[in-house]
């Protein structure tokens, strides 16, 4: 059922992420844990080796559905879609462990965003580890809890283009909902990334624009756009360095001798690159204007990380800076 809301909202924002209190400890061993240092700041833990310090989620819009919305209304959004926090895609826990945690987590926003079915709509987690079980709740909490799609990680056991993964993706086809992608900090519940990153939080600051990029190439290269022709995926960032990168991936597809025949025609790839979703969270104003002509303006939609702490600036009077055609593109992408 169309939800009225998103058809009149004039700001839609699509990279909202969300704590849910239920959520604390439901992956047993793995967590996730909130806490206080002896210093008295605040921790979120996952696992017994990954340690987010100085965040505070409790009291925070991420874990407080009502204080949400009052920031909403200052900073301009009518409406959000709230997805996983990306701390707790959990795609390297033992299988069943992630089944639980994603039940318990899209049980909850179900709630959360049911309540409140006039701002916020939700995004389910899915245990990708198991592309069976991710499609099995995929079509739990779209057809059973309402909510809109699946938010999931760059980075899991199976390749983004594993044949394996097709389950799922045509799941999303069948149900008709789109998927959205964000990178996770490496090592969190998996195998270490790349030491370079662990200083100056290079991991979120250049890893997710890396982890982003590899993901567009790899839906590409490996044919999953070809093999599920009405799958809708969005990316978060931009896609990372996508825009930048645009046509050296275009010349891979065309000359590199792995490339498969269906993309070695002139103009292949960038036909398919502009299947693909992008939000518009980017922080340098001359780059959107570039990935807005190589994958077309619209397939642009709007996204803040919102109350994150590279949450974009708003315009005076609580607008967000934003034009309708990117509140016309989300409901395109929503089937709303």
């Amino acid at each position: 059922m169309k939800n009225p809301a998103i058809a009149a909202a004039k700001v839609i924002d699509l990279h909202a992420h969300i704590v849910i209190p239920e959520t604390i400890g439901a992956a047993g061993e793995y967590g996730p844990v909130i806490g206080q240092n002896p210093d008295g700041s605040p921790f979120f833990q996952i696992g017994k080796t990954y340690r987010l310090n100085g965040v505070r989620y409790v009291g925070s819009p991420f874990m407080d559905p009502d204080l949400r919305i009052q920031r909403m209304d200052e900073r301009g959004v009518d409406f959000q879609i709230v997805s996983p926090n990306p701390l707790t895609y959990l795609h390297f826990i033992p299988a069943q462990d992630a089944i639980r945690f994603c039940r318990i987590h899209n049980d909850a926003l179900a709630r959360i965003v049911g309540d409140r079915s006039s701002r916020l709509a939700g995004l389910a987690a899915v245990p990708l580890q198991d592309p069976q079980a991710a499609a099995a709740e995929l079509r739990r909490a779209v057809t059973e809890l309402g909510l809109v799609g699946a938010g999931f990680g760059t980075d899991a056991p199976l390749s983004l283009d594993d044949p394996a993964m097709d389950v799922f993706y045509a799941e999303a086809e069948r149900l008709n909902v789109p998927l959205s992608i964000h990178p996770g900090p490496a090592g969190i519940d998996g195998p270490p990334g790349d030491p370079a990153l662990k200083r100056f939080e290079l991991d979120i600051i250049t890893g997710f624009a890396a982890q982003e990029t590899l993901a567009v190439a790899t839906l590409i290269y490996g044919g999953v756009l070809d093999r599920h022709p009405g799958l809708d995926i969005c990316f978060s960032h931009g896609g990372g360095a996508t825009a930048l990168l645009a046509g050296r991936m275009g010349k891979g597809a065309r000359k590199r001798p792995w490339s498969p025949p269906a993309l070695r025609a002139e103009g292949a790839f960038e036909a398919r690159l502009r299947r693909l979703w992008f939000d518009t969270h980017i922080d340098h104003p001359q780059v959107l204007p570039l990935l807005a002509a190589i994958v077309g303006d619209d397939h642009l939609v709007y996204g803040t990380n919102f109350s994150g702490w590279d949450a974009p600036d708003v315009l005076p009077g609580g607008r967000a800076p934003v034009g309708p055609a990117l509140a016309d593109n989300a409901r395109r992408l929503l089937r709303a």
